[in-house]
């Protein structure tokens, strides 16, 4: 039986193909996802992200996938009938970070979506996270600060240490603005799953 090819370190073309608009070109998906048109609480999610050190990445990129404002995804497994589904949203994002580490991604808050049990898990964003030097992407997901009943019944959220949720939940500031550092390791390190 063959072997799984083994994992490398991201190549030169991983921003030049990923992330092409900082090269003048077309990409994908932006870090812009909901626009004048798209139902539910328009947000801004922003960020760092830093190393264990504390010191920011500047070649990191984000990608985010989350359910619309009434908690339905914008892909064909989610056969939600009861949710309508939102064609102004897609749920997918993609930020690289700047020279400081930053990010940021203008959204919309996600609505509860089915979780194990056939309970509702609080509304979420998850994240996957890539960077030079790192030989597999991370997973990783981010609560809401002013969602806190709905995070003290999340089954996923309960899974993690009590003393370690903190890294996953973004902190309301002003306005519609959310704020979430991740941390790749140290005394703050991100909680990340694994896939």
């Amino acid at each position: 039986m063959a072997k799984q090819t083994a994992s490398q370190t991201i190549g030169p073309y991983f921003s030049y193909g990923l992330t092409p608009e900082e090269y003048g070109r077309a990409g994908i998906c932006g870090n812009v996802l909901a626009g004048a048109d798209t139902k539910g609480e328009a947000i801004k999610i922003e960020g760092r992200v830093l190393d264990g050190e504390g010191n920011p990445v500047n070649d990191a990129m984000i990608e985010i996938w989350q359910a619309n404002a009434g908690g339905r995804y914008n892909h064909p497994v989610d056969t939600s009938a009861d949710i309508e589904l939102d064609h102004t949203f897609s749920g997918f994002g993609r930020c690289a970070t700047d020279p400081d580490g930053r990010f940021w991604f203008d959204t919309v808050k996600p609505g509860a979506v089915p979780g194990p049990g056939n309970t509702l898990q609080a509304p979420h964003i998850s994240i996957i996270l890539m960077a030079r030097g790192m030989l597999l992407h991370t997973f990783t997901r981010l609560y809401f600060s002013d969602e806190e009943s709905a995070n003290a019944s999340d089954t996923v959220l309960d899974s993690v240490e009590a003393s370690r949720r903190p890294t996953l939940v973004a902190v309301r500031g002003d306005g519609p603005t959310y704020r979430f550092d991740i941390h790749l390791q140290g005394e703050d390190e991100t909680v990340f799953f694994e896939a």
